[in-house]
């Protein structure tokens, strides 16, 4: 089964990719190092129906990268709904800011820039939704930093938990192990319900007992 073409296949026939963030899409594939990082059509799609779906009014996204996902989760606020979101990179805002604006949705996006380890504990909640999308080696310490600013029934996603599908592989290099451990760890852990979806780089989703 060629999965690429069937990716394609269900963008198809998804809720099309609204025209802002197709162009922010190209526009990353020629300005950045590393497009693959964004988030993209599918992905972006669930994305805005889990906000919709859990009606979150209060979202924290840790790595904005040049802020595809975070777009795609505004659309699919309701108007007093806000995301806070935070970037390692400042050579990105060149990007991000410039797409906030266009979109018309910058007054309800508040975009820091700085070491999100740091930056987190500054921030009190609570968080209806928290999308995870930083460096993988701390996915842990930003899943316990979060979990008790999110409220009850909340959700935490965690993005690239299937790392190209090199967590089959054994033995696993390093990277990967990281990324296994946490993925054993969460699904053992009874303060959240775990989903895994086999979508794109894989995602996780938890919700809060």
């Amino acid at each position: 089964m060629d999965l690429e073409a069937l990716t394609r296949y269900c963008e198809g026939v998804s809720l099309p990719q609204a025209a802002i963030l197709q162009e922010l899409e190209r526009e990353t594939n020629l300005k950045t190092l590393k497009p693959r990082m964004l988030s993209g059509h599918l992905q972006g799609n669930v994305l805005y129906f889990l906000v919709q779906i859990s009606g979150a009014k209060h979202i924290l996204e840790i790595g904005t990268f040049t802020g595809y996902a975070t777009l795609a989760m505004a659309y699919a606020l309701s108007p007093d709904g806000h995301i806070t979101t935070i970037e390692a990179n400042p050579e990105l805002a060149f990007i991000s800011d410039k797409y906030f604006k266009k979109s018309g949705l910058s007054a309800q996006i508040h975009q820091i820039f700085g070491d999100a380890k740091e930056e987190v504990n500054k921030l009190s909640g609570p968080f209806d939704l928290v999308f995870i999308d930083a460096g993988k080696k701390d996915n842990a310490y930003y899943y316990e930093a979060v979990l008790p600013k999110v409220k009850s029934g909340g959700l935490i996603l965690v993005d690239n938990v299937l790392w190209s599908g090199k967590v089959l592989d054994d033995p696993m290099d390093k990277h990967t192990q990281i990324i296994h451990d946490f993925n054993t760890q969460m699904s053992a852990d009874s303060r959240v319900e775990s989903l895994y979806l086999p979508m794109r780089d894989g995602l996780a989703i938890f919700r809060k007992k």
